[in-house]
C-alpha cells in the first residue's frame, strides 16, 4: 500500500468498476463502515482506489424499515378501530330498527325508525322502511275504511229484507202480498250480490288476469255501444248524450273491461249531472296516446277529492242514502290501469271531465 487508510486492499475488486464493501476504520465509533469505491488500474500497473463512506445509509435504511413498521402497526391500529367502530355502530342501527319494530308489533303502525341525518345507507334503509309503514298504514286505513263502508251498505238492504220477513212472518199468507215481498227480498239480495261481483271483479282486474283478451279495438265503436246503451237513460232524467271525436281511435285491450269503464263514466255522469244538462263522449287521437272523454255539466267533484273517488266505496256524500256502491270509479280505475292508461278528473266548467290516457298503440 502507497497510501490511504485502508488497511488491506478489499477482495472482489479486480478492474475498473464501481464496488461496494465493508471494511474496519478506526476513526468510526462502531469500528466498520460500508463503502462506495471505484477502481482503476494506472499505466504502471498500480491500482487505485477511491471512495468514501455510506454508513449513514444503514442508518437511512434503519429509519425506513422502523417507520415501515410504524405504519402497519398504525394502519393495524386505525383498521381495528374502525372495525370496532362500524361495528358498533352497524349493531346500533339495527338495534334500533328492532325496537321500532317490536313497538310496532306492541302498539301499532304509528312508530317509525329514527333517522341520524347522516345521509348514509343505513338512513336510506331507514327512510325505505318508513316510507313502507306509512304505505301499509295507509292500506290498512283503506282496508277498515273499505270494511266499515261494506257493513253499512250490507246492513240497510239486510235489514229491509229482515223486516219484511218478519212482517210476513206474523200475517197471513196473502199471494199477492207475498209475491211482491218475495221480488223486493230478490231484488235486494241481488244488489248485495252485485255489490260482492264488483268487488270480485275489481280484484281480478288489479291481479291483472285478464290480459289473455287483448286484441286492437276501436274505442269509436265501443264508446258508440256505450251511448245507445244508455240514451234511453239519459232521456228519463233530460240529459242531451252525444258522442264526438274522431271515427277510429285504436287501442290495444280487451273489449268487455273498456265497455264495463265507459259504460260506468257515462252512468256517472248521467246520475251526477245536471237534470237536463248534456253528457258529452269524446274519442280522440292525440299526441300523448288515444284518449276518450266523458264531460258532464253538472255540480263536478271538488278538486281535494280528486284523488279520494277511485278508492273502493268512496262517496262524496258521505250519508250513503243515495243509491250506488261507490265501486263504479274504482273499476274505472283498475281497467284504466290494467291497459297502462291513466285517469284525469278536470274542471269542465261547469261539471266534470274524466278523461282515460292510453299510451300509443303500434298498428
Amino acid at each position: 500500500m502507497l497510501a490511504g487508510n485502508l488497511k488491506q486492499w478489499p477482495p472482489d475488486t479486480a478492474g475498473d468498476q464501481w464496488t461496494e464493501f465493508r471494511t474496519s476504520l478506526p476513526a468510526l465509533p462502531s469500528g466498520t463502515a460500508l463503502v462506495r469505491a471505484l477502481t482503476k488500474t494506472l499505466p504502471g500497473g498500480d491500482r487505485l482506489l477511491v471512495g468514501r463512506d455510506i454508513s449513514d445509509l444503514d442508518g437511512f435504511m434503519a429509519q425506513i424499515r422502523a417507520a415501515g413498521i410504524a405504519v402497519v402497526v398504525l394502519i393495524i391500529g386505525l383498521a381495528a378501530a374502525a372495525s370496532i367502530g362500524v361495528t358498533r355502530r352497524t349493531v346500533g342501527r339495527i338495534e334500533s330498527i328492532n325496537a321500532t319494530s317490536r313497538a310496532i308489533m306492541l302498539s301499532g303502525l304509528d312508530q317509525r325508525i329514527p333517522l341520524h341525518g347522516s345521509h348514509d345507507e343505513w338512513d336510506r334503509v331507514a327512510e325505505n322502511l318508513n316510507l313502507m309503514l306509512d304505505r301499509i298504514q295507509t292500506l290498512m286505513g283503506d282496508v277498515k275504511q273499505v270494511s266499515e263502508n261494506i257493513a253499512h251498505d250490507l246492513r240497510t238492504p239486510l235489514t229491509r229484507m229482515r223486516g219484511r220477513l218478519e212482517k210476513a212472518y206474523h200475517a197471513p199468507r196473502n199471494g199477492e202480498g207475498d209475491a211482491a215481498l218475495i221480488g223486493d227480498t230478490i231484488a235486494d239480495l241481488d244488489a248485495v250480490l252485485g255489490m260482492f261481483a264488483s268487488i270480485t271483479r275489481i280484484s281480478e282486474i288489479e291481479t291483472r288476469a285478464r290480459k289473455g283478451a287483448f286484441r286492437t279495438v276501436n274505442l269509436v265503436e265501443i264508446a258508440g255501444e256505450v251511448v245507445e246503451l244508455y240514451d234511453a237513460a239519459a232521456e228519463e232524467v233530460t240529459t242531451h248524450l252525444d258522442l264526438a271525436g274522431d271515427p277510429a281511435v285504436l287501442v290495444t285491450g280487451d273489449r268487455d273491461l273498456l265497455f264495463d269503464a265507459i259504460a260506468n263514466l257515462v252512468d256517472n255522469a248521467i246520475k251526477h249531472g245536471r237534470p237536463g244538462g248534456r253528457v258529452t263522449v269524446t274519442c280522440d287521437n292525440d299526441e300523448g296516446g288515444p284518449v276518450i272523454s266523458v264531460a258532464d255539466n253538472g255540480p263536478g267533484i271538488p278538486a281535494e277529492q280528486h284523488d279520494q273517488v277511485f278508492k273502493r266505496f268512496y262517496r262524496l256524500e258521505q250519508s250513503r242514502y243515495t243509491p250506488g256502491n261507490g265501486l263504479g270509479l274504482s273499476l274505472v280505475a283498475a281497467v284504466a290501469s290494467l291497459h297502462g292508461a291513466r285517469v284525469e278528473l278536470r274542471d269542465n266548467a261547469p261539471g266534470l271531465l274524466c278523461r282515460l290516457v292510453f299510451p300509443p298503440t303500434e298498428v
